[in-house]
């Protein structure tokens, strides 16, 4: 199936008039890179979409996969299995990547959901997992966990043997600010029927925001003050 033609098409090449678009936007471009990673290392690859919902980003992987799997918590049409992120259904060293977008947050049990991550990779397979360390509660159906770098690599790090561990914010301190105005002033702008103008003054602060953190590199890196809409974490085990 074409690209345009799957699923969530907005996730892959979100608009700057999205009220999320500091975490879709970025989160795209590095999942589309990833793909092309793993490609060119692993050849034919497995991957396990874990909480893979719609799986909007398979279209990136397509031409590198000789199997994708989606696994879902709950029925899903487009799921290949029914289960947890905390007991995978499958065999132990199965996958080369295992992808886990947005998930981490609705875990009851996130150590033991990164301990299954690292059980299901091969030696020298590559985790790819998102998480947000600002976002307004969003239950789906549960809404569990926030995160900062430290607390990320903390852990990964004491729930897996990894030979690779990079936690790094998605977008800058200037971007999450502008998203958290933005999902209120796209709400408060649907309340009052203004339509058009709802997308100018969302892509507005989503331009301002990310202006910003290109010309203020402490807005883009971690340390005191700072505050990061979502994370991407890379763990290859060991």
């Amino acid at each position: 199936m074409p690209d345009e033609e799957w699923p969530d098409a907005e996730r892959r090449r979100p608009p700057l008039s999205s009220p999320t678009y500091a975490v879709r936007a970025p989160l795209a471009r590095w999942l589309e890179a990833e793909a092309r990673r793993a490609g060119e290392t692993y050849g034919r690859l497995r991957l396990l979409d874990v909480g893979c919902g719609r799986e909007p980003y398979r279209p990136f992987f397509a031409p590198y996969v000789s199997e994708y799997v989606g696994v879902d918590v709950v029925e899903n049409p487009l799921a290949d299995l029914v289960g947890s992120a905390e007991s995978l259904p499958v065999a132990e060293a199965s996958y080369e990547v295992v992808l886990a977008t947005q998930v981490l947050e609705h875990c009851p049990d996130p150590a033991a959901a990164v301990r299954e991550i690292a059980r299901v990779l091969v030696p020298g397979g590559r985790a790819l997992v998102t998480t947000h360390g600002v976002q307004v509660y969003h239950p789906s159906p549960e809404d569990l966990w926030r995160w900062t770098h430290a607390g990320l690599e903390r852990l990964f790090a004491e729930n897996g043997e990894w030979r690779v561990l990079s936690v790094r914010p998605a977008s800058g301190s200037a971007a999450c600010v502008a998203m958290l105005v933005a999902v209120y002033a796209d709400l408060l702008a649907r309340r009052a029927h203004l339509g058009f103008a709802r997308g100018v003054l969302v892509s507005l602060l989503n331009r301002a925001g990310r202006r910003l953190d290109r010309l203020v590199r402490e807005l883009r890196e971690p340390g005191p003050g700072t505050i990061f809409a979502n994370y991407h974490v890379v763990a290859e085990k060991a």
